[in-house]
């Protein structure tokens, strides 16, 4: 059974694990991206809609895959996580990302920005 969710797979100006800040309109303009696992593999779903807001990069995507589906499903995945290459960065006491180009973006169980996360689950007929 498929699942469809919303969250945040990108955090603004909020320091990730690597020591990169994600910047307001980072991702402007991305286009359709992939739905991953962990960053690996093939798709296991579709991202719907992206929209930058106060916040960050919101989004709304569909898990196709049946057993990721119940690991959303059940909170046990709710780590949401982007794959991006950078064009433009300002090097300061964090690497500050002020555009990039979004790859993909994946459900993971530790994100590398541990507030970009699942923030509500709808299953097939809700």
């Amino acid at each position: 059974m498929s699942l469809t969710f919303t969250g945040y797979a990108a955090i603004w100006d909020r320091m990730d694990r690597a020591g990169d800040v994600m910047r307001r309109g980072a991702f402007a303009g991305a286009g359709d991206v992939p739905l991953l696992w962990q960053h690996r593999g093939g798709p296991m779903g579709r991202i719907a809609t992206l929209t930058e807001d106060d916040r960050g990069l919101s989004v709304e995507g569909r898990v196709d895959d049946p057993a990721l589906a119940a690991l959303v499903r059940t909170g046990s995945v709710a780590g949401l996580s982007v794959g991006y290459r950078p064009r433009v960065v300002h090097q300061g006491a964090a690497r500050a990302i002020l555009s990039a180009e979004l790859l993909e973006i994946s459900l993971v169980t530790v994100p590398m920005q541990p507030l970009a996360r699942v923030t509500h689950v709808l299953t097939k007929g809700d």
